[in-house]
């Protein structure tokens, strides 16, 4: 298993709730400062990761997205 986190940044208002309708993004919560959210997502292999940044991308109004992997 694979987990990661991926930084969200969008101007858009609930971009939390619709992070949460993502497969694979186990939680997802606003924050205040450079982004305003964050998705935690759990995945078998890596190149998923990508996927689901891709994914997240593509939702209407959101401008950057950085990921961070799980190092164990």
């Amino acid at each position: 298993m694979v987990r990661a986190i991926i930084l969200v940044k969008s101007p858009k208002k609930l971009i939390a709730a619709r992070l949460r309708k993502i497969t694979s993004v186990s939680d997802s919560f606003p924050t205040s400062g450079q982004f305003d959210a964050v998705a935690i997502i759990d995945v078998e292999t890596l190149i998923q990761i990508k996927d689901v940044a891709n994914n997240i991308q593509k939702i209407s109004g959101v401008d950057r997205t950085e990921t961070m992997v799980e190092v164990q």
